[in-house]
């Protein structure tokens, strides 16, 4: 798709269609990246976003145990760095 670029005070813009938008999952904040010589825009995420399907998956999946013995705290009598 083609768009003109418009001036925006000292800045220049383009306008995003809606349909684009919602079809993007835009909201009030955009995130820009520049690759090689193109512009890619990409709506802002949550952090931890996803987080909690993943969890889930690794559940299912028995991929969520423990990768180190954590008995050596019941040995221990104190922890001091």
């Amino acid at each position: 798709m083609k768009v003109g670029i418009i001036s925006v005070g000292n800045s220049k813009g383009i306008r995003i269609p809606k349909a684009i938008l919602e079809q993007c999952r835009f909201n009030k904040e955009a995130e820009l990246e520049v690759q090689g010589n193109a512009l890619l825009i990409k709506p802002v995420r949550k952090v931890r976003e996803g987080w909690d399907k993943a969890f889930q998956l690794m559940h299912e999946m028995k991929e969520d145990a423990l990768v180190i013995n954590d008995s050596l705290d019941a040995e221990m009598e104190s922890w001091e760095w």
